[in-house]
């Protein structure tokens, strides 16, 4: 069996609230908004709600099944943010986004997910519109997250990291490097045990899709074998699928030979390059700065791979 196969067979859809199903039968585009002055890649660009909108409706125009929205940026060594700070960044955007009926490919309203770790925050925007939540901390931060996407039946995410961002390095830049007897099976088990919170807390199967945490706690290597092994990763958590984070991150520019010091911006090539393995790997939710290329790669790749 086919690594892309049998994540395939895995599951065929993430289901999020508002009545929203995102189909997995192939890699799906989730665009990234951050409403944050600090940023890794693109902190600052979008400040005003005008903006925000705008590169949301641009997103989604290129070919976004969905858009990711934050108000603290999770880079390491970032400053955390209170959960009042977050809705106000946030909530605005996610109300001017629905008010201006942003929709996706097939004319539905564009679904959003709110990336955070506080219940707050997520409650907030869940009644401004958002459809998901997005935690990093897979639940731990603040189990009362579970609970609410549960009774709101939203989409989550969940995440594995070994340090909130503001403990964590760069992938390429670790004064001690993260140490792992294996580190696919070790994540794997993690995000195994938070699944099976999520499910005690009431979140149904196929509202909950694993992220690996590409570039939280992990060398450049272990990212590399992460996305290696992706199939063997989402076979051992329980069969859901696998999310996708590695756009511009410090460990594509050192697997694209590029110097410690590139600009972010300057990571397409690579960017694409490892979306394109991941999704490969059986990948199925691609989270991404560069929404129109990134689509138009996946959209020639599954022309020979599905």
């Amino acid at each position: 069996m086919s690594a892309l196969g049998s994540c395939e067979r895995a599951s065929t859809g993430w289901t999020l609230g508002g009545g929203h199903v995102i189909d997995l039968a192939r890699p799906e585009v989730v665009g990234i908004l951050n409403l944050t002055p600090d940023s890794f890649s693109d902190g600052g660009s979008y400040a005003s709600v005008g903006a925000a909108v705008a590169h949301a409706a641009d997103m989604a125009r290129l070919g976004a099944a969905m858009i990711d929205i934050g108000g603290e940026s999770t880079r390491p060594g970032a400053s955390r943010i209170e959960a009042a700070e977050q809705i106000a960044r946030v909530v605005p955007v996610i109300r001017a986004i629905r008010g201006a009926a942003v929709t996706d490919s097939h004319g539905r309203p564009i679904p959003i997910s709110i990336d955070t770790t506080r219940a707050p925050v997520a409650l907030a925007a869940i009644e401004a519109g958002a459809d998901a939540i997005n935690d990093v901390s897979a639940g731990e931060e603040d189990p009362v997250i579970l609970a609410l996407a549960a009774e709101r039946g939203c989409g989550l995410v969940l995440m594995h990291r070994l340090a909130p961002p503001d403990q964590d390095s760069f992938s390429d830049r670790y004064e001690r490097a993260p140490v792992y007897a294996d580190v696919v099976k070790e994540v794997a088990g993690y995000l195994g045990t938070r699944a099976a919170a999520a499910d005690r807390a009431g979140v149904r199967r196929e509202a909950i899709v694993l992220d690996p945490g590409l570039g939280f706690g992990k060398t450049v290597e272990q990212n590399l074998e992460l996305i290696r092994r992706s199939a063997e990763l989402a076979s051992l958590a329980g069969g859901y699928p696998i999310v996708s984070g590695l756009s511009r991150k410090s460990f594509v520019a050192r697997a694209s030979g590029l110097g410690p010091d590139s600009r972010p911006s300057a990571r397409l090539a690579g960017t694409i390059a490892l979306t394109l393995s991941h999704a490969q790997h059986g990948a199925r939710l691609m989270r991404v700065h560069d929404v129109g290329p990134i689509v138009e790669a996946l959209r020639a790749w599954s022309r020979v791979t599905l």
